[in-house]
């Protein structure tokens, strides 16, 4: 019986923690992201973006508001989800559009939130990090240039 009960904690104790992980953690970003978006837009400055990042974007099938979501990325995957989820309720982004842009979300992952934790922590000398960063974003407009090609 007590394998059973340790079993039935490991599950009771794993979805408590995801709930705080999800909760504590990535609802703030996500809500701060939704917060940007909307300031972007009431300020004027998501129709400047899409302007100044619509040839690059435009590579990738993707409009050029869109970049607000990948640079948020870079900072946290929950923002740049949460500023991609609030382009496509504005009706900005189509769901291929979505496919393309969530790909890219998920290869950039927070990158500068974790460079300095990770390879500072590993003591990556960081004379390296210029490098390492420009792989990780080749990697994911590489990624998301694949992905336009399949949806």
């Amino acid at each position: 019986m007590s394998n059973k009960y340790n079993i039935l904690q490991s599950f009771v104790d794993g979805a408590r923690n995801g709930l705080r992980l999800g909760v504590l953690n990535m609802l703030p970003h996500v809500l701060f992201a939704f917060a940007i978006i909307r300031i972007l837009n009431l300020a004027g400055l998501t129709n400047l973006i899409g302007v100044v990042f619509e040839p690059i974007m435009k590579v990738f099938g993707l409009p050029g508001v869109s970049a607000t979501a990948l640079v948020t990325a870079l900072l946290s995957t929950g923002g740049g989800m949460g500023v991609a989820a609030s382009l496509a309720l504005d009706g900005l982004l189509s769901a291929g559009q979505i496919a393309i842009l969530l790909v890219g979300i998920m290869l950039l992952g927070s990158l500068i939130q974790y460079t300095g934790r990770i390879l500072g922590t590993i003591k990556i000398p960081s004379k390296s990090y210029l490098l390492l960063v420009v792989v990780n974003l080749l990697i994911a407009f590489a990624g998301m240039f694949f992905t336009k090609l399949f949806v």
